[in-house]
């Protein structure tokens, strides 16, 4: 039997500046025998913010959920092709998932805080790996919920039931979990849609206090936010037969202002989506 792949990256100048922090190749998705999205290239580079735009059903965050093998939950899946984790193959067979998905965290759409308090919750990852000492968990629940720019609002209240946040403060307390296992990838599939105008303004400067220390990809339906909030944008699409694959990936300035493709012309200028 062999044994586990570690799936483990350090702060090296060799992992964050001369690879992609995610590089997808010739990627498609299978649910059962219907696939879903096709021969999806793209390199992901690290500590940068990278959109992906596309109307419904285009595979935007079947990908998202195929980079940290979570769609896998789901049911019988499939993935061809390579998406590779600072160069380590993220879908050999030796691959540890808890070791994955803690370096490559996710937030989904609606918040879906543990009906715990916002200590344990915060918490909650760090204590699945174990081995820290409550003083040092203590410091490490103050830096995740800081920089989820969640501390402020919280901090009296870490005992009580994070079921009693508002909706914007679950997701940045989610946020806020995700981060304290000091992750390398954060994914965030439409983590805005549920939230009003004010909270979605602060999950987007979180987003942007973010940027440089770890690596983002966010789905989102908003163009102008993907606009405002990332470096990199993918545009989806699906063909003919209602697979989704990447029409253009380019720089945000340049998607927006200058797409290549007619597609994405179409698309951002409004005329069909």
């Amino acid at each position: 039997m062999p044994s586990e792949e570690m799936i483990e990256v350090k702060n090296s100048a060799t992992a964050t500046k001369h690879m992609p922090a995610i590089a997808a190749s010739d990627v498609s998705f299978y649910y059962g025998k219907k696939k879903v999205l096709e021969a999806v290239d793209m390199e992901i580079l690290p500590n940068q913010v990278t959109a992906m735009i596309g109307p419904s059903g285009c595979g935007k965050s079947t990908f998202l959920k195929a980079i940290n093998r979570i769609g896998e939950l789901e049911g019988k899946v499939k993935v061809t092709g390579r998406i590779k984790f600072f160069g380590q193959d993220i879908y050999a067979k030796t691959v540890n998932l808890n070791r994955l998905r803690r370096q490559i965290g996710m937030v989904f759409q609606r918040p879906n805080p543990f009906p715990s308090s916002i200590y344990d919750n915060a918490a909650y990852g760090v204590r699945v790996f174990g081995g820290k000492r409550k003083a040092e968990l203590d410091q490490i629940v103050e830096h995740s919920l800081r920089s989820a720019v969640l501390w402020d609002e919280v901090k009296d209240d870490l005992k009580k039931s994070a079921l009693g946040l508002s909706g914007g403060q679950q997701q940045r307390l989610c946020i806020a979990r995700a981060l304290a296992v000091n992750p390398k990838v954060l994914l965030m599939d439409e983590p805005c849609s549920a939230l009003d105008p004010i909270s979605t303004m602060k999950i987007e400067e979180l987003i942007h206090s973010l940027r440089g220390q770890l690596t983002i990809v966010i789905v989102t339906h908003n163009m102008q936010q993907a606009s405002r909030v990332s470096d990199y944008t993918a545009f989806f699409n699906t063909d003919e037969s209602r697979i989704g694959r990447v029409v253009e990936f380019a720089t945000t300035g340049n998607l927006f202002s200058d797409p290549q493709q007619k597609e994405t012309r179409d698309y951002v200028t409004g005329r069909f989506g």
